[in-house]
């Protein structure tokens, strides 16, 4: 386990997107989180206090949170200084980035020397196995996207806390760094060689008796080319029931590839419930969830229930307004009707 509390890193990040991991805890881990590091130039914030590495000592942090991601998923020069000061002053490192903190030797030497530890969250167990595609008993629902961050770790995790409120069984089962932070565990499934992808998620999200629900986080979009691989991956392992789009209407492209536009809401949802149907042919649509977070409060709330009207599905930012249409809906509808369609 990672010690807590933790100290999140911004560092010069101007990229919101690009500081979801730290986002993400300071949203859903508040309590472990006693505040933010960022340079000068970085114009973003958590709402946490800024804090110099001394000061979160004195505050109580135990480790220093690398959640920014980069192209590439790359430790730059600027980052290891910070890490360095930061053990320096006698914080632990945690990280979520593909080069790993253990393969940077003057950190490697930094840790020993203040007797810290390195955490690299990115490293899948060696001995994944390869998906069979077998049924296995339990209730399972997985969230898809149009792009890569539009929403479905929030989306999940929310459906998640929705469903224990209610007193049903619900487990969020992590597969990317941030919610294996908030979680404690998971599988960092973009780390996972081709082969095992399926099958990781098989053994993240084994049989289940209890009559309860796995909530399953998505990874990447079917239809960005560098991250579709992952995407169908999961779609196979996981063997959803229920399936619920995730969607920043806002968004001019798709992440990082200006040269490509974002799918329709109607294609989009067609391809992932024809995906899922290799391993769950019973698989359903249950709801769609919106970004809204640059929507006034009023067009937020006109687009999504244009958007429920048109798709015949519940549709809600889970932020701003709740995930509860959706949870009715997993809980009314008999597991046997067939899969919702859009109507454009």
């Amino acid at each position: 386990m990672i010690p807590s509390p933790y100290f999140l890193y911004l560092g010069h990040s101007n990229d919101e997107i690009g500081i979801k991991t730290s986002r993400g805890l300071a949203v859903f881990r508040r309590e472990d989180c006693v505040g933010e590091f960022r340079h000068d130039d970085c114009g973003l914030t958590l709402g946490l206090p800024r804090m110099s590495f001394a000061e979160a000592i004195a505050a109580g942090a135990r480790t220093l949170v690398l959640g920014i991601a980069n192209a590439g998923g790359r430790l730059g020069e600027d980052l290891v200084r910070d890490a360095l000061a930061a053990l320096d002053a006698g914080l632990n490192i945690a990280s979520g980035l593909h080069q790993r903190l253990r393969d940077e030797p003057r950190l490697v030497a930094a840790a020993k020397a203040k007797g810290l530890t390195l955490f690299d969250v990115r490293d899948p167990a060696p001995d994944l196995p390869v998906g069979d595609g077998k049924r296995r008993a339990g209730k399972r629902l997985l969230t898809v996207g149009t792009d890569c961050s539009v929403g479905k770790m929030y989306t999940t995790l929310l459906l998640a806390r929705a469903l224990q409120a209610r007193g049903v069984p619900a487990d969020f089962r992590a597969t990317g760094q941030t919610g294996i932070l908030i979680a404690g565990d998971g599988v960092p499934l973009d780390a996972v060689v081709a082969d095992f992808i399926s099958g990781a998620i098989e053994h993240l999200s084994p049989a289940r008796h209890d009559d309860g629900w796995d909530l399953i986080e998505g990874q990447g979009s079917l239809f960005h080319p560098s991250f579709a691989g992952v995407s169908t991956g999961l779609l196979h392992g996981a063997q959803p029931d229920a399936l619920v789009l995730c969607h920043d209407p806002d968004r001019p492209h798709m992440r990082g590839l200006p040269h490509y536009q974002l799918p329709g809401l109607t294609e989009c949802l067609e391809a992932n419930l024809r995906t899922a149907r290799l391993t769950n042919p019973d698989v359903r649509a249950v709801g769609i969830a919106l970004n809204t977070a640059k929507l006034t409060p009023e067009a937020a709330t006109r687009l999504c229930a244009e958007t429920a009207d048109a798709f015949g599905l519940p549709c809600v930012d889970p932020v701003r307004m709740g995930v509860e249409p959706i949870i009715d809906w997993m809980r009314t509808c008999e597991p046997s009707a067939p899969a919702a369609t859009a109507s454009r």
